[in-house]
């Protein structure tokens, strides 16, 4: 640990803005404060983007898309590129993690083993995607030749969360890259060290000026920004359905640009009187909603529960949580980390309120800041038992480590309480039976429904939601299709006789 804290302190993050293949400041001079959740301490000052600055952004990404020099390339020439940008990740796996830790409160040993590691795998797999994907041709006359190709959109505007920084931005630009697009990416305003190392290694593997930028800065100004210009094509955003539904009318109000949206859950673990293994079910349902200290878009965050196997089940849950070590993210040891901001602190606190109010009888957890983190934005995972699955507990999104357990009589009331949701995220249903377990999965509403497990995931599989969860996918081949757009070439080869 002491290691992992020097290590920090010596740190020289990069803090401007790039722009163009260069890091510079914001046009005004402006900043904002980056503040570590493991101890309130003061990280950084980022140069906060203003709309000038997503401006000068923007026509640096449209011009080089219109160059070719990245567009235009060969196939070959861009997977290789996004190959190295994989090598580098790893080659800089230390000094990634470590600004993953103290700017998001991820624990180090999860920085280390899976946020960078997943993040270079997946601009590893779109890179190796590249030339694997075909074009069509279509069931044309004898006298016509039809071709269907995929061609990049243009300029891209992605808008990341503070949660997965890495993750999330890798999900979005390898696949932008992948097709030949620009782009654009606002990080959040909480997490911005690990995205601008990320452009610092992305021009050492041989991405040009002005392909790949990076703008920090305050959702309402620099997110709008490059959600209202015109010459952004289309904007991937990862967040809030409030501020997604804005990046709607952002869009309507400018180009009509593509827009596709993750914007959380509210996700069900189903568990059926039959499930075979409490206590693998236990540990699987406590991870679902702990990891991370619950900051996580599908976190399994409501347990509903056949009533003959509640007691049973919530206590090995509560074991579950009461083991899990909550600590100093930069601790190898720890296993639960930070919130990642005070004010997600002071949100996940009113919550537990609520529950209380709500009549939820609260087991376990609930301590913040216990006296040896001092300082720092902790909070002990908590179960909440007894919840109305129609009161706020039930139905918000908390985005903390909170599980909300809801008691029910048999798999078609589960069921229609799983489905009770304006969220459609992701779902899980434990059961015994191969048979319900399918009829059940096929009922619930979610992008995403794991049976006798939850949140195994990988880059091979879509991401994304039903209902208010959003639209769009992240991750597999499918979201080659979502930078991309369809050209017809019809060609007319005539009906008369060959010379």
């Amino acid at each position: 640990m002491t290691n992992w804290i020097e290590r920090a302190s010596a740190l020289m993050p990069q803090t401007g803005l790039f722009i163009d293949g260069a890091f510079r400041p914001a046009l005004d001079g402006g900043t904002f404060d980056t503040i570590a959740p493991r101890d309130g301490s003061l990280l950084a000052r980022v140069s906060s983007g203003g709309e000038a600055d997503v401006d000068l952004a923007v026509r640096a990404a449209a011009s080089a898309f219109e160059s070719g020099a990245w567009s235009r390339a060969d196939r070959r020439h861009r997977q290789a590129v996004l190959l190295r940008l994989s090598e580098l990740m790893l080659e800089n796996l230390d000094e990634l993690a470590l600004l993953e830790a103290i700017d998001s409160g991820h624990p180090i040993g999860d920085a280390r083993g899976v946020d960078v590691p997943n993040a270079a795998r997946t601009m590893r797999w779109y890179a190796e995607a590249i030339d694997k994907v075909y074009d069509e041709i279509a069931p044309t006359p004898r006298n016509a030749l039809a071709l269907v190709t995929r061609e990049a959109l243009g300029v891209v505007g992605a808008v990341v969360p503070w949660n997965y920084p890495l993750i999330i931005t890798a999900w979005k630009i390898a696949p932008a890259l992948a097709m030949g697009n620009s782009v654009v990416l606002k990080p959040a305003e909480l997490t911005s060290l690990s995205a601008l190392k990320l452009a610092e290694l992305a021009a050492e593997a041989g991405i040009p000026d002005g392909v790949f930028n990076v703008v920090p800065g305050l959702g309402a100004v620099a997110g709008q920004a490059l959600g209202r210009h015109p010459l952004v094509d289309k904007v991937a955003f990862t967040g809030s359905p409030a501020i997604g539904h804005a990046f709607l009318r952002y869009a309507g109000d400018s180009n009509g640009k593509q827009v596709s949206l993750e914007l959380g859950g509210k996700s069900p673990q189903l568990v059926l009187a039959d499930v075979e293994d409490i206590a693998a079910a236990a540990s699987s349902i406590a991870w679902g909603i702990f990891y991370n200290a619950g900051q996580t878009c599908h976190g399994g965050s409501r347990l509903i529960v056949d009533e003959r196997v509640h007691d049973e089940l919530v206590d090995a849950v509560v074991q579950v949580g009461n083991s899990l070590v909550l600590g100093d993210p930069l601790d190898e040891a720890t296993q639960i980390g930070t919130i990642a901001s005070e004010k997600q602190l002071d949100r996940v606190l009113d919550y537990i309120g609520v529950a209380h109010a709500e009549g939820a009888t609260v087991i376990g957890g609930a301590q913040v800041r216990p006296p040896a983190l001092e300082g720092g934005y902790y909070v002990q995972p908590t179960v909440f038992d007894g919840v109305d699955n129609a009161g706020r507990i039930g139905q918000e999104e908390i985005f903390g480590p909170a599980l909300a357990v809801t008691t029910v009589r048999g798999a078609e009331e589960g069921i229609c309480v799983a489905n009770d949701s304006a969220y459609g995220l992701a779902a899980s249903v434990w059961t015994g039976n191969v048979t319900t377990a399918h009829r059940v999965a096929r009922e619930l509403r979610a992008g995403t429904v794991w049976v006798n497990t939850f949140d195994v995931a990988d880059v091979i599989t879509p991401f994304g939601g039903f209902k208010s969860s959003g639209s769009g996918r992240d991750r597999s081949l499918h979201a080659l299709d979502s930078y991309s757009a369809l050209k017809t070439t019809w060609i007319n080869l005539g009906d008369g006789p060959l010379d």
